[in-house]
């Protein structure tokens, strides 16, 4: 097994571990949002366990590459990441959504170490990375910006407007993932107000964008770094993905999108998960 094998070998295990945790969070929270919290296991992993510079016990590092969770409700894919990380206890995943827990429904920058902007309000991440970017190359900075949109995001005008702006400014330090997984809350992405052709529409607006399976690591890694070598415009990785993805009664289903699983549905989806 070569180092790459042993990598890919390790962020599965970190993927299956982090998909146990957003279960387990989430049925005892009794509310919150599963199907887009596991449709992005794989992306999380791949940027805080391989591609992004940080620091866990020093949050406010100064030249640490940013993430930002546009798509806010998947909260709790990021919260698991962030424990895993080492950026609070594990433990803190039983508080998911309680009075006065650092982890509420969505994700609050004054509350939860190692999250740079409090979002749910869709539409909006983008713009703010824009602005990180921007700042960055301003100050002559070598940070990233990575920013994960949701598909049915996407259909918010601010987010092209965001679009527009981060190709004219020549954003290269930033790296927006589309989490494409097809359902939003009212049923499937394609009938609510579909986004085809995804591809060619980022491209007009001046992005180089990379096209992927979501759930395939020596994929997602090679679009990570390739997108670390584009110069002179913004990047975008179309990651195809499957909402609710491990758990069979809840992939590709849009009730999952904020439904929780009772107790006995919890303890069927954590055996497929073993």
């Amino acid at each position: 097994m070569n180092d790459l094998d042993k990598k890919i070998d390790f962020f599965q295990q970190k993927a299956r571990v982090i998909r146990r945790q957003i279960i387990t969070m989430l049925a005892r929270a009794g509310s919150g949002h599963p199907g887009g919290s596991l449709s992005a296991v794989e992306l999380m992993v791949a940027l805080y366990f391989y591609k992004m510079r940080h620091h866990p016990k020093d949050p406010h590092w100064p030249d640490r590459d940013r993430f930002l969770l546009s798509k806010g409700h998947a909260g709790p894919v990021w919260y698991a990441a962030l424990a895993e990380s080492g950026y609070f206890s594990v433990k803190e995943l039983e508080t998911l959504r309680n009075f006065g827990s650092i982890l509420q429904g969505h994700p609050d920058m004054k509350r939860t170490p190692g999250v740079e902007m409090s979002s749910g309000s869709l539409g909006q991440g983008l713009s703010v990375a824009n602005g990180m970017a921007l700042a960055g190359q301003l100050d002559k900075k070598n940070y990233r910006v990575y920013v994960m949109l949701g598909d049915g995001e996407c259909q918010e005008g601010q987010v092209w407007e965001a679009a527009m702006a981060a190709a004219h400014y020549k954003l290269d330090n930033l790296c927006a993932i589309l989490d494409y997984n097809g359902y939003q809350i009212d049923g499937a992405v394609e009938k609510i107000m579909n986004l085809a052709p995804v591809v060619q529409k980022w491209q007009a607006f001046g992005w180089l964008v990379i096209d992927i399976d979501g759930h395939n690591f020596r994929e997602i890694i090679a679009a990570l770094d390739k997108a670390e070598t584009i110069k002179g415009q913004p990047t975008i990785i179309i990651a195809r993905t499957v909402k609710g993805k491990g758990v069979s009664f809840m992939e590709n289903k849009s009730e999952w999108h904020g439904k929780t699983p009772s107790a006995q549905e919890a303890a069927a989806a954590l055996k497929e998960l073993s």
